[in-house]
């Protein structure tokens, strides 16, 4: 099988894992930055070209690229599925789970339990919903497309406002979320297929009021329960995600708070101790061979 990792660099620690994977599997597989292709389209049907040769059209394709490129990558994800390919995660959903609120909705609409969350771009406003989401602590995302989703946790009113100064200031909207309490987990959960691979908690380290989420955070292997493992598994197919981490608060309700197209992997396998690649590969062949398979 010819499979494709669509990825800015081969030394990514995911994508290489990926390709090493597919390898071991028996696969010729190539990594290929999405920004080096062109998309030509006319008279004849769309071509991708790259290094002025037209890409042939791989069995499998894996989307690795961050939203940062996605406006460029995403057409070429869509053309590489035009012609035949097969692609784990298709444009559209990739899009609605890069999207917060969209993904918020699309959860919420299909009966997934999310966490209160309010938009606005008046500073003040945001101040007076944060009694709206459960009141301090909150958790502040910015929706600005960029490499990694900014997420700030504000324990007090002056880091409530310094956040908000700082991030509308610049343009930027935000939405505000309930936060964790105390006996709360943070959980992310790999889904494969429909099947949750691997669970990890993400511990927050001691650190200044206002910090960035995930940069101070320890990983943990958490063991969850069935009725999380299936709340995991309706937001990915809520999402139409074949392979997504799914960022769920565990409380009294549980709630999907995040899904994210383009998981570390490497994180996952290093807590689960388990070849996660090698079943996401695994995966994309079920996938071709449902394909190729003669109609009765």
């Amino acid at each position: 099988m010819r499979v494709v990792v669509l990825s800015r660099s081969k030394r990514v620690a995911s994508t290489r894992r990926l390709m090493d994977a597919a390898r071991a599997r028996g696969h010729h597989v190539r990594c290929i930055d999405p920004v080096s292709l062109q998309l030509q389209l006319g008279a004849r049907p769309g071509r991708l070209v790259r290094s002025y040769k037209v890409l042939g059209t791989p069995d499998l394709v894996v989307p690795r690229f961050q939203a940062a490129v996605g406006a460029y990558a995403l057409p070429m994800l869509d053309q590489l599925a035009a012609q035949g390919a097969q692609v784990l995660n298709s444009t559209d959903a990739i899009g609605v789970s890069r999207n917060l609120l969209r993904c918020l909705q699309r959860l919420a609409s299909r009966g997934v339990p999310v966490p209160r969350t309010v938009l606005a771009r008046d500073a003040k406003a945001l101040k007076s919903f944060a009694s709206r989401v459960g009141g301090l602590p909150v958790v502040v995302k910015l929706l600005a497309v960029s490499e990694q989703r900014r997420v700030m946790l504000c324990e007090s009113v002056q880091s409530l406002e310094a956040a908000l100064e700082a991030v509308l200031g610049l343009g930027h909207d935000v939405v505000m979320q309930e936060s964790i309490r105390p006996g709360q987990r943070n959980l992310q959960l790999l889904v494969v297929g429909g099947r949750v691979l691997a669970a990890l908690n993400r511990v927050p380290e001691p650190g200044r009021a206002g910090r960035n989420l995930g940069r101070f955070d320890r990983l943990e292997r958490a063991v969850v329960s069935p009725e999380l493992e299936q709340l995991a598994q309706r937001a990915a197919a809520a999402c139409g995600l074949e392979v997504c981490s799914v960022d769920i608060i565990e409380g009294r309700w549980a709630r999907v708070a995040d899904v994210n197209a383009v998981p570390s992997l490497s994180e996952f396998e290093a807590a689960a101790e388990r070849d996660l690649c090698a079943e996401i590969i695994a995966r994309g062949e079920q996938l071709v061979a449902a394909r190729v398979q003669p109609t009765s």
